[in-house]
C-alpha cells in the first residue's frame, strides 16, 4: 500500500471510531430527549405513565426498562453515522492538500481560513455523495 492509501485509511478509521464513541457517549441523552418529545403521540405511553421531565425520565428508565435501554437503537445510529464522519474526516485532509498547498497560516491567515472552510465543505459534500443514497434507502426501508 502507498503512503496516501495508508493515510486515507487511518483518517477514515479515526473519524469513524471517533464518531462511534461520541454517538455512544451521548446516546442516553438522545434517548431521554426522544422519549420526552414523542411521549404524547406514543400509544405505548399512556397519559398516567408519561414522564414529567428530564429527571423523572432518567430515574424511571433504568427502573422500568433496565440501564442498557438508554442505548436502545444506538447500534443503528452508529452504523448510519460511522461512514459519514469517517469519509468527512478522510476527505478533509485530501481537500486541505488541494486548497492549502503551500499556504502559511501565520502570514496568510484569511487565505488559510477560506481554504480550511472550503476543504470542510467539499469533504462534507463528497461524503454525502456516497452516504446519502444509503441513508435514503435506510429511511425508506424503515417506513
Amino acid at each position: 500500500m502507498t503512503d496516501a492509501t495508508v493515510s486515507f485509511t487511518k483518517d477514515f478509521l479515526a473519524g469513524g471510531v471517533a464518531a462511534a464513541i461520541s454517538k455512544t457517549a451521548v446516546a442516553p441523552i438522545e434517548r431521554v430527549k426522544l422519549l420526552l418529545q414523542v411521549q404524547h403521540a406514543s400509544k405505548q405511553i399512556t397519559a398516567d405513565k408519561q414522564y414529567k421531565g428530564i429527571i423523572d425520565c432518567v430515574v424511571r428508565i433504568p427502573m422500568e426498562q433496565g440501564v442498557l435501554s438508554f442505548w436502545c437503537g444506538n447500534l443503528a445510529n452508529v452504523i448510519r453515522y460511522f461512514p459519514t464522519q469517517a469519509l468527512n474526516f478522510a476527505f478533509k485532509d485530501k481537500y486541505k492538500q488541494i486548497f492549502l498547498g503551500g499556504v502559511d497560516k501565520r502570514t496568510q491567515f484569511w487565505r488559510y481560513f477560506a481554504g480550511n472552510l472550503a476543504s470542510g465543505g467539499a469533504a462534507g459534500a463528497t461524503s454525502l455523495c456516497f452516504v446519502y443514497p444509503l441513508d435514503f434507502a435506510l429511511t425508506r426501508l424503515t417506513l
